[in-house]
């Protein structure tokens, strides 16, 4: 009788695992739609244009849809250690938004 609730709870584990996986394959279609459609630029341009404007790395990108526009949204991690955030519009590489000590290159 014990090894049931071991047994449920792994079942359980293994549900929430999945919506996960089906939500990142979902972001990445939705992505790779709307690359295709135009909508955004490629990500590789726009981070590109990020690191050629600031001083740091990205450690970390989502794209969302916001207001009707698609938006690139990045962590950096510049050498201070202090992260920043930068909203990004994918369409046009513009910088929508900055939190954070950001760090422009001169």
């Amino acid at each position: 009788m014990q090894r049931r609730p071991a047994l449920l709870a792994a079942c359980l584990a293994a549900l929430a695992i999945r919506p996960a996986a089906a939500r990142d394959n979902d972001d990445q279609e939705r992505a790779r739609a709307a690359l295709a459609a135009g909508e955004i630029r490629p990500l590789a341009e726009i981070l590109a244009e990020i690191e050629r404007r600031y001083i740091g790395r990205v450690i970390e990108v989502d794209l969302d849809r916001e207001d009707g526009r698609w938006v690139y949204e990045l962590k950096l991690l510049p050498p201070s250690g202090r992260v920043f955030e930068l909203e990004v519009d994918a369409a046009t590489a513009a910088v929508l938004r900055s939190k954070g000590p950001a760090q422009e290159r001169r």
